[in-house]
């Protein structure tokens, strides 16, 4: 355990940190999963739609992951490029 009154103060703030990272994280991961899921139930317009919106709803929470500083801005870029990549390539 920490000693100094700074480093007890750090402790704490980087707990607090790292629950409201996990967080994010996991939050990114679930609809990461679910935009991946929905990709491969494509079938009519309404489903290319609701893809679209998963998409959008995606890249909109990893943005704000990158914003925030849990996800490094190229991790965030990556994972919206590839993403987008996916989408395109079940749409055509």
């Amino acid at each position: 355990m920490a000693n100094h009154k700074s480093a007890i103060k750090r402790a704490r703030q980087n707990e607090l940190r790292h629950l409201r990272n996990k967080s994010v994280k996991t939050r990114i991961k679930s609809i990461v999963k679910d935009v991946r899921s929905s990709m491969g139930e494509t079938s009519g317009e309404t489903s290319a739609q609701d893809m679209t919106v998963k998409l959008n709803t995606a890249q909109s929470a990893i943005d704000k992951a990158s914003k925030k500083g849990v996800l490094h801005k190229r991790t965030a870029a990556r994972k919206i490029s590839r993403l987008t990549k996916l989408a395109n390539s079940s749409r055509s």
